[in-house]
């Protein structure tokens, strides 16, 4: 017969538990979302904050067997995008470099840690924080080209990050967000709309073109999916911007145009080395990483730069490093999530459709500005893209895994 003592047990041993478990849950999600805040701020504390999240995330999965491993749609072609990349690493022209540079494709698991934490209101509030860092970030830009002399192509404002490459292209996705919720969403629209004007300016200041580039076609992408008649409003902020901008962000402006240019010839001439690479290995490419090792070889006659370590330039870069088939999976990816996304814009309301329109001009940017920057393969970017992206799937579902918050 049991005691009263066993009968304590049989009724305490569950609610420890779960206990434990909602403990675990929160640590979790708090870890991440340090994680997400951390990405405009600090390439060290991110990756830290990203192992940590994975093996919470694992701890999760332990603990909750009857939990289901869940992924929205668009990661698959990720994953089969990572396999493809590991088969053309091991015919690389270098396998042990490009085997050690395909650590990347571990970012891919972010896709995953986002959809299982991020779920219901949370994603929101996961927004609110990539605007809110964006805003403080561009802060830091702006007081770098006003007081540090941060005001010339040979020294760019790059906020907190380690490059004015990946520091534009952060704000770009921001002001993506930003934008987002400042035409669909429902509730805390205001304090968007107040940072976003400080955001686009540290982004101007960068002098990063292909950002700009990048930032016009998410911009026209979200005024044409709110009212079509809007996007009309985008040549006349670009001509105030033109006014009212210093002089060496308009020279550097009407440079996009100029045929001329030497960093506009050489990008027209790694395009054609790009091409030679890929049909001189079209399956495998010549390895990831590799572009730069065997560059000299296909460099033409019209480059300007003796050395280039990528080819500014997303499909061309995929193709010349990793063959056809990695650029097809790549295509599917995309195709993938646009059209999940789009599908959410038109078929959601209020915070969920402003996530999916930030999200599907976020990806659009990144296509824009990838023909002239190969945005896919930086990390930083690539986080923050990943994280953009799948919000719109988590906010799907329930806050509540079985019961348990």
């Amino acid at each position: 017969m049991p005691t009263e003592k066993d009968v304590e047990h049989d009724v305490t041993a569950p609610a420890l538990r779960t206990a434990r478990m909602d403990r675990l849950e929160t640590l979790s999600l708090s870890v991440l979302l340090c994680f997400v805040a951390a990405l405009q701020l600090s390439v060290a504390a991110s990756g830290v904050l990203l192992a940590l999240t994975l093996l919470c995330w694992v701890a999760l999965l332990v603990t909750r067997e009857e939990e289901q491993f869940g992924v929205p749609r668009f990661f698959w072609p990720l994953a089969v995008y990572a396999a493809v990349t590991l088969i053309s690493s091991t015919a690389s022209v270098d396998p042990g470099v490009s085997i050690v540079d395909s650590k990347q494709l571990v970012l891919f698991l972010i896709v995953p840690l986002v959809y299982r934490l991020a779920r219901g209101h949370r994603a929101h509030l996961f927004a609110s924080v990539i605007i809110a860092v964006g805003a403080a970030s561009a802060l830091v830009g702006l007081f770098q080209y006003g007081f540090l002399q941060f005001d010339n192509l040979g020294r760019r404002p790059e906020g907190m990050l380690t490059h004015y490459m990946t520091y534009s292209g952060a704000l770009m996705l921001v002001a993506c967000v930003a934008g987002a919720r400042v035409l669909f969403g429902r509730h805390d629209r205001t304090w968007p709309m107040l940072v976003l004007p400080a955001i686009l300016v540290a982004l101007g200041l960068t002098f990063t073109r292909s950002a700009w580039v990048g930032l016009c076609i998410g911009m026209a992408v979200l005024l044409s999916l709110r009212d079509r008649r809007l996007v009309a409003g985008i040549p006349v902020a670009l001509a105030l911007a033109i006014v009212v901008a210093p002089s060496s962000v308009t020279d550097r402006f009407y440079s996009i145009f100029d045929l001329q240019d030497p960093t506009n010839r050489d990008r027209v001439a790694m395009l054609k080395s790009g091409a030679a690479m890929v049909e001189d290995h079209p399956l495998t490419g010549v390895g990831p990483d590799q572009v730069k090792a065997v560059y000299q070889v296909y460099r033409v006659p019209e480059s300007v730069q003796p050395l280039n370590v990528h080819l500014h330039n997303v499909p061309m870069q995929i193709a010349a490093e990793r063959g056809l088939p990695a650029l097809v999976v790549w295509l599917w990816f995309v195709i993938t999530v646009a059209r999940d996304l789009y599908r959410r814009v038109q078929h959601r309301t209020g915070a969920t459709r402003a996530l999916a329109a930030g999200a599907l001009a976020s990806l659009v940017a990144m296509l824009g500005a990838g023909f002239f920057e190969y945005n896919f393969g930086d990390s930083e970017f690539l986080m923050l893209l990943l994280v953009i992206l799948t919000l719109p799937f988590a906010a799907e579902r329930p806050e509540s895994v079985h019961g348990h918050p």
